[in-house]
């Protein structure tokens, strides 16, 4: 960074600015106030880590990170299972792979709340009258109780971002080299054994970066919850992001939410790194 030249430091920095403008600066006030009364205007009395405190007691915050935390898990393992299955299949020699690329990655193009209400109307419309007509109970009702819940935002996050994890993916079976897999076709090689001791390694560095986002993006759920469940029935759907806003704007409590929302960017700060570190330790260069 030091040999960098002036021309460097020019075009980087109205960058650096941007973001400690709207993230960096932000975070700090916000720190800060979550140690006050602060009501969204200006703070009258520093409270120390009463407000921290009272998270200990919060029993509905604890369920939504719990909640937040079961909707993290499943739907890393299925996004990362689903995209590099779609990798893998419209990376094959097919005259429609570049109309697959684009139809499976056209979900994550579409805006949360809009893909939500989509969601909704399946589940409650379309399941619903499914269920009806040929009598089955497990359709009716879908988005009513917790566990239908849990599996329609688990089903919404996959279908939004399986293309784009898939994109990811295509990027490094695409770089594998080729002579790699002829000779272990020569070798005697069948298909799995090829995909495990040779693709599989090799796209480690994707598994990596996609494990990353989808965690991330898991943990960060707020407009998908919102327009799909409004954290119903009795919260019991309520993600971490909703509980938040929902304590800041609804009952008024800033400075309380700014407390949850520091607590929640640890979690999700020392998972992330978690994550990375021991990834990128199996990690195997070309």
């Amino acid at each position: 960074m030091r040999n960098r030249d002036f021309s460097f430091w020019l075009f980087l920095t109205p960058v650096i600015l941007s973001l400690s403008l709207v993230v960096i600066v932000p975070f700090f006030y916000g720190f800060v106030y979550s140690f006050t009364n602060w009501n969204g205007i200006h703070a009258t009395e520093f409270l120390g880590i009463k407000n921290y405190l009272g998270l200990y007691k919060d029993a509905e915050f604890r369920s939504a990170i719990w909640f937040t935390t079961k909707v993290a898990i499943v739907s890393v393992i299925l996004l990362n299972f689903l995209g590099l299955g779609l990798a893998l299949l419209v990376t094959q020699k097919m005259r429609t792979s570049s109309l697959m690329r684009t139809i499976f990655f056209m979900p994550n193009l579409i805006g949360g709340l809009i893909l939500g209400f989509i969601w909704q109307f399946i589940f409650i419309s379309v399941f619903g009258s499914i269920g009806d007509k040929f009598g089955v109970e497990a359709l009716t009702g879908w988005l009513s109780t917790t566990k239908t819940g849990f599996w329609g935002i688990v089903i919404l996050t996959a279908w939004q971002m399986a293309g784009y994890i898939m994109i990811i993916y295509i990027a490094y079976l695409e770089s594998i080299p080729k002579d790699l897999i002829e000779a272990a076709e020569i070798d005697g090689a069948n298909s799995f054994q090829r995909f495990r001791n040779i693709t599989f390694p090799l796209v480690a560095p994707a598994f990596t970066i996609s494990m990353f986002l989808t965690l991330s993006n898991s943990f960060q759920i707020y407009d998908q919850n919102l327009s799909l469940t409004d954290g119903g029935p009795y919260n019991s759907t309520q993600m971490v992001a909703m509980s938040i806003v929902k304590t800041a704007f609804t009952e008024n409590k800033m400075a309380y939410a700014q407390s949850q929302a520091v607590i929640f960017f640890i979690i999700v700060a020392i998972v992330a790194i978690t994550q990375v570190y021991y990834n990128k330790k199996r990690e195997v260069d070309l």
